[in-house]
């Protein structure tokens, strides 16, 4: 195996650091091609929704909390994905 190149070290050192931070579960953020922002770490895959559709989920955070608390017997549980 040849030696890499301090630019293709740097290359696949900051490759991996990504890897390990899109899998560590941890949620996390990215603005999406079109325009749309991704939240990553919820599930296999991200949730992207525009800025205007963030705003209206954002805006009725207590709405959907009192409805989790009101519906918790019926709903499902289940272990954060390693």
């Amino acid at each position: 195996m040849s030696e890499l190149s301090y630019e293709e070290l740097k290359a696949k050192l900051e490759e991996l650091q990504k890897n390990t931070a899109a899998g560590s579960g941890a949620l996390h953020f990215k603005v999406a091609a079109k325009g749309g922002v991704s939240a990553y770490g919820l599930g296999r895959f991200p949730v992207t929704l525009y800025y205007e559709q963030w705003q209206k989920l954002l805006s009725g955070a207590e709405s959907l909390r009192a409805f989790l608390e009101a519906n918790k017997g019926g709903l499902k549980t289940r272990e954060a994905q390693a």
